[in-house]
């Protein structure tokens, strides 16, 4: 019997033509018209800042799994394309790649030099999406649903814009000048969401403070001296009794001179330092605190620029770093350093530049979002969260917040916020929502101010926090607010897949703004995944030299050996996943299984009557129903690493291992056996893999296809529906381990004796295998029944 797969090994050459003859039958695009429920997937837009990395294309393999499941069980699925172009990053790689600096360069021409780049970074990052073999929509753009979508295209800019003039009309945007998280490096305002914390040494100089009214003096220690020029207090806590009789007295600041007061407040430690704390504008969000509880006037000492402003005296024109040890330095001269210590803190970080917070205040525009802090977490219980602990990062966020949303930005490549501003009177003009606007270079959409009948107007400058853009993606891809019949049936969108580091911006941005729009919560399941690190569990960056281009391993191994290892190397949903060449090509091991299992039942007819079924077929038929269960059930809960292991597991150490070993001597017809007999051996044999090959095409499309087609059907297997349970006569699953055990007894039997497993043993078949009696004897050659002691 000759094969109808020819190839003995699967060929990683072909799979780019398989993904050519998808996009060419348009088999995954998204059918409005269609009366099937909708399935809708909010993938996260990559940023297009460089190419895409290992752990987007092992999660985007994880999301792809997920929409090609949803297919088969009777969704239609909306699972879109989508980049984000907005935002800081693509500015700062513009600068490092064209040496350009923003703060010096043309708006236009660096807006320009922008887009250049990001449309080389898409088309890369597009190519990679597609080698993988990923089934969304359209790889094509578009503004109909499904269609791939950038956030920087003046549709969804617009759509960016009415959400902001519907919030600003509703009063739930305001603005205002205070101190806030700002990025010397960016040169602009940060939300809390955007600040990260990294454990970084540093020096703590113990300093001596006079008493203003007698001879003595307090020591207290600091990380931050340049700041003593804007102290306004010392603080203890108010159970420290070392220093209760201070309280009501002042001391006066070394180098600069000004008295300040000694007040007892619970934000200091008595075990940190000397157990007092000079409060400064500002140190850190402590200070502030404090500030405010005290009624303090601040001073502040540094400009937008990073250096020190003329209230520092003699230092200023210095950077940070650079004023901090020349005032250590003059302490130390005047002999007011007791001590100088190296020790670990806590700095607040920029977390696309990664340099150090300062709290510089400065006038921005700020989205309300405190008075619904409830509503909030109300909405968050309405989700389904997988893991189930993973809520927790969620709530403690939004239990933790201070402060309103600061969504305004001093850059340039991102959404323009769409107001105008009077000459004349001053008053804020907002425009009617539809249409894009570009306040920085064109004129408001009216001839006369409303307040006062001014002429001249002076656009907004700034554009939005890129997370106020890309909170959007589950209203833009649902048709939100023009198509209203896809909207009404794809939201709330079934699914938000994420990562864990950006619960606190994405997901929780994206939940506000939903909420304030539609009332609603905006997913029915949200899947937080962790991350891909290294072989030593580092995680990856440039600087360590330890990143991964997933290009280079689909060059080396190709997209199935990638996609099989995504799946079978662990539960990102639970922890970080290691990647190493090693493992994906141990795992690509699977791949050859399944190739040589195909290639040989496709040896055999496909009988559809006239056929008599064995013991050992009615076995692997009940374990068949028991996997398509257990695969169904989990994925259900996006427990993908499980599917694809029990899939694995059965294909190889059941199927393999042992029915097709009992099967094939009456495949191929050996005496013993009726027609009809042979002809239910090649029955189950196509039953099972046209089972495991509709199991398996959502992990493994490529292959699955191309064996589906050759064996099966002339369309694609990405057509087909998830396997229905197979009729089970008699369930014999309950013999399996026993099954398994005897066959691999009478394997060691015979390799023990150095005997061939086609060489004939006389060997007792246990009663309980008796079911199994005429298939075990051709199986292992027994030729009589004989008690082995």
């Amino acid at each position: 019997m000759e094969p109808k797969i020819k190839e003995t090994r699967w060929d990683t050459a072909i799979e780019s033509s398989i993904i050519d003859g998808w996009e060419r039958d348009d088999i995954y695009s998204f059918d409005k018209a269609s009366g099937l429920p909708v399935y809708s997937i909010d993938t996260p837009p990559p940023y297009i800042n460089t190419q895409i990395h290992i752990g987007q294309a092992y999660t985007y393999v994880w999301m792809d799994a997920i929409a090609r499941y949803r297919r088969m069980t009777g969704n239609n699925v909306l699972f879109p394309l989508g980049f984000d172009r907005n935002g800081l990053p693509i500015e700062v790689q513009t600068e490092k790649e064209y040496k350009v600096d923003i703060r010096v360069t043309p708006r236009e021409e660096f807006l320009a030099k922008c887009e250049d780049l990001l449309n080389r970074y898409t088309k890369t990052a597009h190519e990679t999406f597609r080698r993988l073999g990923i089934g969304f929509n359209s790889y094509k753009r578009g503004h109909d649903v499904g269609g791939l979508y950038e956030t920087d295209d003046p549709e969804f800019r617009k759509l960016t814009q009415r959400i902001f003039l519907d919030l600003f009309a509703r009063g739930l945007i305001y603005e205002s000048e205070r101190t806030s998280n700002y990025c010397i490096a960016c040169g602009t305002s940060l939300s809390d969401a955007e600040v990260e914390y990294r454990e970084e040494e540093t020096t703590l100089y113990s300093i001596r403070f006079q008493i203003a009214d007698d001879d003595g003096s307090l020591t207290i220690a600091t990380t931050r001296p340049e700041l003593l020029a804007a102290c306004k207090a010392i603080i203890f806590n108010p159970t420290d009794e070392r220093y209760r009789n201070y309280e009501g007295r002042k001391a006066r600041v070394p180098l600069f001179g000004q008295e300040v007061p000694i007040r007892g407040h619970p934000y200091a430690k008595p075990d940190y330092g000397s157990g007092l704390v000079m409060i400064c504008s500002y140190g850190d969000q402590g200070d502030i605190a404090v500030f405010k509880d005290l009624g303090l006037a601040p001073t502040f000492l540094l400009g937008p620029d990073g250096r020190m402003n003329k209230l520092s005296g003699k230092y200023a024109g210095l950077k940070v770093r650079e004023a901090r040890e020349e005032i250590a330095s003059d302490l130390a001269k005047a002999g007011l350093v007791v001590k100088e210590e190296r020790i670990v803190h806590r700095q607040p970080i920029c977390w696309r530049s990664h340099t150090p917070i300062e709290f510089i205040p400065q006038k921005e525009i700020y989205l309300k979002q405190l008075p619904f802090v409830k509503e909030l977490l109300d909405a968050v219980a309405r989700m389904k969260f997988f893991a189930p602990e993973s809520r927790k990062l969620l709530t403690d966020w939004i239990n933790g917040l201070s402060s309103d949303w600061v969504i305004s930005r001093h850059r340039y490549y991102g959404t323009e916020i769409p107001l105008w501003y009077c000459k004349s009177c001053g008053a804020t003009y907002a425009p009617p929502p539809g249409k894009y606007y570009r306040p920085w270079k064109e004129d408001p959409p009216i001839n006369r101010c409303p307040s006062c009948g001014g002429s001249s107007f002076v656009g907004e400058g700034r554009i939005f926090d890129t997370w106020f853009d890309s909170s959007n993606t589950e209203l833009y891809i649902t048709g939100y607010p023009l198509d209203s019949h896809t909207f009404g049936r794809a939201f709330p969108v079934s699914l938000r897949p994420q990562g864990k580091e950006i619960v606190r911006s994405w997901l929780y941005f994206t939940l506000l703004k939903s909420y304030l729009i539609t009332g609603a919560a905006p997913f029915k399941d949200v899947w937080i995944h962790m991350h891909v690190v290294d072989e030593r569990g580092e995680k990856m960056s440039k600087s360590l030299g330890n990143t991964v281009d997933p290009n280079k391993v689909l060059d080396q191994f190709g997209a199935e050996a990638f996609r099989v290892w995504a799946f079978l190397e662990g539960n990102i949903t639970e922890g970080d996943i290691r990647y190493s060449q090693q493992r994906v090509t141990g795992n690509q091991k699977f791949l050859t299984k399944l190739w040589n299992v195909s290639r040989l039942i496709s040896s055999f007819p496909i009988p559809s009557d006239d056929y008599e079924l064995l013991n050992s077929d009615r076995w692997i038929i009940a374990e068949l129903a028991k996997l398509i269960d257990e695969v169904r059930n989990s994925n259900e809960s996006y427990m993908l690493n499980r599917t694809m292991l029990l899939i694995r597991d059965f294909t190889w150490y059941k199927f393999a291992d042992h029915y097709i070993e009992l099967a094939k001597p009456r495949a191929y017809g050996v005496t013993g056996f009726s027609e009809r007999e042979v002809r239910g051996a090649w029955f189950t044999l196509h039953l099972v893999l046209r089972s495991l090959l509709l199991l398996i095409a959502p992990f493994i499309p490529m292959m699955s296809d191309r064996i589906f087609t050759t064996l099966y059907s002339s369309t694609s297997i990405h057509k087909e529906m998830f396997p229905s349970k197979p009729t089970v006569e008699k369930d014999l699953s309950y013999l399996t381990d026993r099954l398994l055990e005897f066959n691999s007894y009478v394997w060691n039997y015979k390799k023990e004796r150095k005997l061939a497993l086609k060489d004939p043993i006389s060997l007792k078949i246990p009663d309980e295998l008796k079911p199994f009696e005429r298939d075990l004897r051709a199986m292992h050659n027994i030729a009589s029944i004989a008690q082995i002691g």
